[in-house]
């Protein structure tokens, strides 16, 4: 049974570096695989990376992207070594196959740090296949619906899929001293997308919502622009169904969430 969730990532490598902004996140992302069954693969469906068609990394050994500057020399010798997942792109390019759809492959591309930060928390021994799947440039809502339909073929394989982004993402008005701080306009955009990722509404009236997500209170100031909170809309559409709350707490001084189907 394919798991899901949806995560606020955090800043760059601050997680793993000590940052006291991230306190809650780090013990949250450390105990989360007490919370699930370990999968045999992941997908993450990271916001650093938007291509014209999805695209998926390929590798027997993959790499790593360091896709941030300006933060200390230990940031850019972190190191997660998973195993080849050739087998695991090969059942997403089946599953792209039998829906019609267009998926490109790179072999190049490293792992950016949606990717590994999380996963270097949750689970550091890197035992795991990991490949991650673009974007899709222009960031329409109702393609990531779309790509979160393809995904949802995975449901009854033990399979990880993780949307790796941050619900709230407004670079000039995160804490960086690490200052939580009240913020009513954030409050009502969480408090809007916790009611319509967990509430009581039809699949039909969950994906209407938020393919029309720019409508909600305070959604362009928590997201200027979205492709941090795409990753939740290929998460919702591959669940099918509601989602349960997991985190909502402070990263970076702002209110943050993180969602598990």
């Amino acid at each position: 049974m394919a798991q899901i969730i949806y995560l606020s990532h955090g800043g760059g490598p601050l997680p793993i570096l000590g940052d006291p902004g991230h306190k809650e996140m780090v013990s949250f992302m450390k105990k989360l695989p007490n919370e699930i069954e370990k999968p045999k693969a992941i997908i993450v469906i990271s916001a650093h990376w938007e291509e014209a068609v999805p695209t998926v990394i390929a590798s027997e050994i993959p790499s790593l992207l360091y896709d941030y500057y300006g933060f200390p020399k230990e940031a850019y010798e972190i190191q997660y070594q998973a195993p080849s997942n050739i087998s695991l792109v090969n059942q997403i390019q089946e599953v792209f196959k039998i829906k019609g759809l267009a998926l490109e492959i790179d072999k190049n591309r490293g792992l950016d740090h949606g990717v590994f930060i999380p996963l270097l928390m949750m689970y550091p021994q890197a035992d795991i296949p990991v490949t991650q799947i673009s974007l899709i440039r222009g960031l329409d809502p109702q393609k990531h619906l779309q790509l979160g339909e393809v995904l949802s073929q995975f449901t009854n394989e033990n399979i990880l899929i993780i949307g790796s982004g941050f619900s709230f993402h407004n670079m000039r008005a995160f804490d960086w001293s690490g200052t939580n701080i009240s913020d009513k306009a954030n409050d009502n955009f969480q408090d809007w997308l916790t009611d319509v990722c967990t509430g009581q509404y039809s699949q039909q009236e969950r994906e209407e919502m938020l393919k029309n997500w720019a409508m909600a209170p305070g959604a362009r100031y928590c997201h200027p622009r979205e492709e941090h909170l795409l990753p939740l809309h290929v998460c919702c559409a591959a669940a099918k169904s509601k989602g349960t709350i997991i985190f909502d707490n402070y990263i970076l001084g702002k209110r943050a969430i993180a969602i598990k189907w």
